[in-house]
């Protein structure tokens, strides 16, 4: 199985899951999507994750992006754990986990490293635009929570970035200066940034975030 690379399309499957069978394009349908994966259910780190996402459902809301989950256990085992995330995290999980226990979608996505474990999935992050293209590749090892805060923040890079011809710098967030592509040329700035912009050498020019009032 060839590894999954930026700009590929994201391969399509069918799944079981704890909010009914998912086909994955039917199911992102026009949205933006994250597919993200955990060792096992009933793990501490997991929980706490689970938990955060559904604290976090209506920023991905805001973004256009649907969540979905997936483990290799079965959906009885994630129907007891969602229980527990809900009354240890004082939230409700509101987005589908994948009962992968054939391991079909965890293979698909590359999601087992042998060599940290055999049997289960390390923590893969997929971000997919409505093209079902792979835009963002994160692997966490199991023993490191993820942090969504930085996902939004890169979910606003990629969808501003997406539509305007412009990078984010290090650090970036969502409503600070932006770096103009390379690829526009000075006598193009005035139109597509009509905010303005400061030269600090000829490859490094700024410009205001142009898609706020």
């Amino acid at each position: 199985m060839a590894a999954i690379r930026l700009g590929d399309e994201a391969p399509n499957f069918t799944a079981q899951s704890s909010e009914g069978d998912i086909n994955f394009h039917e199911w992102l349908g026009d949205s933006w999507g994250i597919l993200f994966s955990h060792p096992a259910d009933y793990t501490p780190v997991c929980t706490t994750e689970l938990g955060t996402v559904a604290k976090y459902k209506k920023e991905f809301d805001k973004r256009n992006v649907k969540v979905v989950a997936l483990s290799v256990d079965g959906l009885e085992s994630h129907k007891g754990w969602i229980d527990d995330i809900n009354e240890t995290q004082n939230t409700i999980v509101n987005f589908p986990i994948i009962a992968d226990e054939d391991r079909k979608v965890s293979e698909l996505y590359d999601m087992i490293h042998p060599n940290a474990s055999e049997k289960f999935t390390v923590r893969s992050v997929f971000v997919i635009d409505p093209d079902k293209k792979v835009k963002l590749i994160i692997t966490y090892p199991a023993s490191t929570g993820r942090n969504f805060d930085e996902l939004l923040r890169v979910i606003d890079s990629l969808q501003l970035t997406a539509y305007h011809k412009l990078a984010t710098p290090a650090n970036w967030q969502a409503g600070e200066d932006c770096v103009i592509s390379p690829s526009v040329t000075t006598e193009e700035i005035a139109e597509l940034f009509p905010k303005g912009y400061t030269e600090v050498k000829p490859y490094l020019r700024i410009t205001p975030q142009p898609n706020l009032n």
